[in-house]
């Protein structure tokens, strides 16, 4: 009594995992052997973890990029609010002087725009 060799590896194949070769085809065999994994569920959360972490970090990432993108537009309207103070300043001591000017015109032009009292009285007698 002879044994082929494909009786031999379906023997041995099935001697390592405990099923017995006449009660399952080879292919079942080998699918079986290849579905034997204990951990499975462990290396699924692995994959599932280290998934998530990617993400993590690449939304990390995009949040640090906006944060310095919005610092830099924070800063750039700063520094136009501040440009902005300094001309409405410089506008504000300009109108200022030009007020003082007309102040200066209106006393000086009422000082002397006013009659004197005693002639206009002496032309009329």
């Amino acid at each position: 009594m002879t044994t082929s060799p494909s009786q031999q590896a379906s023997a041995s194949s099935s001697s390592s995992n405990g099923a017995c070769g006449s009660s399952l085809p080879r292919w079942r065999l080998f699918l079986q052997t290849l579905n034997w994994r204990p951990v499975v569920d462990y290396e699924l959360r692995e994959i599932e973890y280290e998934q998530s972490e990617r993400e993590y970090e690449k939304r990390m990432q995009q949040l640090e990029s906006e944060d310095a993108q919005l610092r830099k537009e924070d800063e750039q309207r700063k520094i136009e609010h501040e440009q902005r103070m300094r001309q409405l300043e410089s506008e504000i001591e300009r109108l200022d002087a030009l007020n003082s000017k007309i102040d200066a015109l209106l006393f000086s032009s009422n000082t002397s725009s006013i009659p004197p009292q005693s002639t206009s009285n002496s032309s009329e007698g």
